[in-house]
């Protein structure tokens, strides 16, 4: 089993985590963590008084006279999340280019020609007559002023603009990359400040950047269509596809196949996912009801780290046979209430380890099946909020669902679900520990013996 998952998924997957554009949407999507954290918290308390009704006239006479003022952290995060990425692609992307490719990229430069590339595809065009103007239309079900489409912010600066920020940012780079290679940047004298040398280096890329975008936008319109609407049917399919119990069953899966062969999955696969993860989390505070959403995974599923370990944690701290298991458990138990295990995946280890292997498959994927039918099934409300992946048990379920207490209890009926399929497995492989160190134990006495009788 070790052999073909190290053939068939590690081999793949292993390269399309090195490449470079990879890294950098890695790098952009912990970038937009604090600010979707901070906009969460905001919305959070918002809806306070949807969780405890008693609070509804005590927020309407107080706190509710000023929400468009403190919700502004709320749709300035959230609202524009997409620039976000596409700053922060930018800027990462660059900066690995540069170095690993030994060019004389900036990731400033970077992250200011994905902004620009991005800003130049987002207001809306029609072409009529032979000629190409921006729409405006204000009507009861839209605003779009001059192209520009407007809801809470720009609508398309949200959520929605999110792949076609990460393609304006990569297609922004890979100019600059192509323009720094061949030479083709304004070289200014050494004697001139670093801060003006690198504004010209950007000249001549910018002027590719705007030249690449209008082509594309151009030929679009021509077909009576945009980037934005392009994209969405690809990517559209993809995010329909991984809100359904299957998709996220596959995810599971492929986390997992590869911590098996010790490749932490969690960072190729979820950073692949965080854009749809995000947009779902925001479509879910207008209403949607989408369960992978936000942090569905730490709140619900890999409750003390990957496998999903925290009762097996506790249960080989304190009541395991094995000297070896109860070390491990002991030291694994603080961080594993932080949904951390690495001292479980490689001290126990849980990698290439036959004997828990199939526990530590099918353990997160019983867990996240309970949380989205909990989900779907309206049992409890879906995730709107983000919280920091290491929050407690029970704590991110509570506050990532606007503080709803079934929540709760979802979460911990995971844990204990996840805890029953993992205990004859661990029963067993404890049993297996102690007669090796018996055997240990019985070799050294017997070496012991022969010293003394010599």
């Amino acid at each position: 089993m070790f052999q073909l998952l190290e053939k068939f998924l590690m081999g793949p997957l292993g390269t399309v985590a090195q490449l470079k554009v990879v890294r950098a949407i890695m790098g952009a999507g912990l970038a937009t963590i604090p600010f979707t954290i901070v906009g969460s918290m905001f919305l959070v308390f918002n809806v306070l008084p949807l969780t405890f009704p008693f609070l509804e006239n005590i927020f309407n006479a107080t706190f509710f006279r000023f929400s468009d003022l403190y919700m502004l952290a709320n749709t300035m995060t959230m609202g524009i999340l997409a620039l976000f990425f596409n700053v922060s692609l930018g800027y990462e992307y660059a900066q690995i280019i540069g170095e690993e490719d030994d060019l004389n990229m900036n990731g400033l430069n970077g992250a200011l020609l994905a902004m620009f590339a991005f800003f130049m595809t987002i207001p809306e065009l029609i072409f009529e007559g032979g000629v190409v103007n921006t729409i405006t239309s204000l009507t009861d079900e839209e605003s779009i002023v001059n192209g520009w489409r407007i809801g809470g912010s720009i609508e398309r600066l949200g959520t929605t603009g999110i792949f076609t920020g990460i393609i304006m940012a990569v297609l922004a780079v890979r100019i600059y990359r192509l323009c720094v290679a061949r030479n083709w940047i304004i070289k200014l004298p050494d004697e001139v400040p670093a801060g003006v040398s690198r504004a010209f280096t950007a000249l001549i890329p910018a002027f590719l950047v705007a030249f690449a975008v209008i082509v594309i936008n151009g030929v679009l319109v021509v077909f009576n269509t945009d980037i934005f609407q392009l994209i969405q049917i690809p990517f559209g399919f993809v995010t329909e596809l991984t809100s359904t119990w299957l998709g996220v069953m596959v995810i599971y899966f492929l986390v997992h196949a590869l911590w098996l062969v010790g490749i932490h999955g969690a960072n190729i696969i979820f950073a692949l996912i965080t854009p749809i993860t995000l947009a779902n989390l925001s479509a879910n505070a207008a209403g949607a009801n989408i369960p992978l959403a936000g942090e569905f995974n730490n709140a619900f599923v890999t409750v003390g780290g990957s496998g999903a370990t925290l009762l097996m944690t506790v249960f080989i701290a304190f009541l395991a046979k094995s000297e070896q298991l109860k070390a491990i458990g002991k030291a694994a138990l603080i961080p594993s209430l932080f949904n951390i295990n690495e001292p479980l995946v490689f001290g126990l280890p849980l990698i290439y380890n036959p004997y828990l292997a199939i526990p530590f498959f099918l353990a997160p994927m019983v867990s996240a099946s309970i949380a989205y039918f909990a989900i779907s099934l309206e049992l409890i409300n879906p995730l709107i909020a983000l919280l920091p992946w290491p929050s407690p048990v029970g704590i991110g379920a509570y506050i990532g669902t606007g503080g709803d207490w079934r929540a709760i209890i979802v979460a911990l009926i995971g844990v204990v679900s996840a805890f029953v399929i993992y205990y004859p497995f661990i029963k067993a492989y404890d049993k297996e520990l102690v007669r090796q160190e018996a055997g240990a134990a019985e070799a050294d006495t017997e070496t012991s013996g022969e010293a003394v009788t010599a």
